[in-house]
């Protein structure tokens, strides 16, 4: 085992591809094939899985990952404090992970902007639940993470950067547009309402079960009636009249101003959620990781 070896295996797990994964690293593709194959034979295990259509980490290639992406992160450091970066030496792609509203509305901003001062470097965007985020980050699957919610795991550091609040939002019928008008602080009617939730982990759902609750609504007593992990999904469900739901003002200003649908806010609740920059402290950060990192500050003061 050597690290051009791993190397290798992380590219091709970074980019989803070994032709990819040879190009990036100016090899053949029989090479990167290779350097897999010795690496499986080394370990004694199957690390990817492949069909036609993609190629995907087995279980033995994700406890792999962890340790090879931090001995290549290691090996980019050394060359960076020594200036041995050459001109056609292969970029460490950022990987990041986040849930679905930082995805979908915060960060489009700044990788335009990471892009546009960095042409040259790479990263790899992986959207999923907020609990997924922090997993991805404690097991060093991903170099940073957005989430708007704080789980406490060892190594983690959460930096606040956005405030994003929730409402109520229904479709825009006259019962709704004369509850608009007359509920205010009242909210107790969502009672009688069919329910449409985000899934499990989802940041939004364990903010919109916290704010609730101040205002005076348990979980326990609503009908909820589908938990849906695809906001847009949702969206159009409460269009159609399926049920009502509570998603962040950011997914739904679109909708709102076109008069689709109509947003309660919520009682009580305060000046919004934190949406978090996350990231290993323990893990090595290298010199794009941290330049990533200073974009997203300058672009949002922090």
């Amino acid at each position: 085992m050597n690290l051009k070896q791993l190397e290798a295996f992380v590219k091709v797990v970074e980019t989803g591809s070994f032709s990819k994964a040879a190009k990036e690293l100016y090899l053949t593709q029989p090479t990167v094939s290779a350097h897999i194959s010795t690496l499986e034979r080394e370990l004694k295990v199957r690390l990817f899985i492949r069909n036609t259509k993609e190629v995907m980490m087995s279980e033995a290639g994700q406890e792999l990952y962890r340790y090879a992406k931090q001995m290549v992160e290691l090996e980019c450091q050394i060359a960076e404090h020594f200036n041995m970066r050459g001109k056609n030496s292969s970029s460490h792609c950022v990987t990041i992970a986040a849930s679905t509203i930082p995805a979908q509305y915060l960060l489009p901003e700044v990788l335009m902007q990471f892009k546009k001062r960095y042409p040259d470097e790479q990263f790899k965007l992986i959207e999923t639940d907020s609990t997924e985020v922090v997993s991805q980050i404690v097991n060093s699957m991903a170099d940073v993470g957005f989430t708007g919610t704080v789980l406490e795991k060892k190594y983690c550091r959460y930096i606040p950067f956005y405030k994003d609040k929730l409402a109520i939002i229904t479709p825009n019928t006259e019962k709704y547009r004369t509850l608009l008008e007359s509920s205010k602080d009242d909210i107790s009617w969502i009672k009688k309402e069919h329910i449409i939730m985000r899934e499990e982990g989802s940041g939004t759902r364990k903010e919109a079960q916290k704010q609730l609750k101040k205002a005076g609504i348990e979980t326990a007593n609503l009908d909820i009636i589908a938990s849906i992990d695809n906001q847009e999904t949702i969206k159009r469900s409460v269009r159609q009249g399926m049920g009502i739901s509570v998603l962040s003002r950011l997914a739904t200003e679109e909708e709102v101003r076109s008069g689709q649908i109509l947003a309660f806010p919520i009682p009580k609740s305060d000046a919004g959620r934190d949406i978090n920059l996350v990231y290993n402290k323990n893990a090595p950060m290298t010199a794009n990781i941290e330049r990533f990192i200073k974009i997203i500050k300058e672009i949002y003061n922090i």
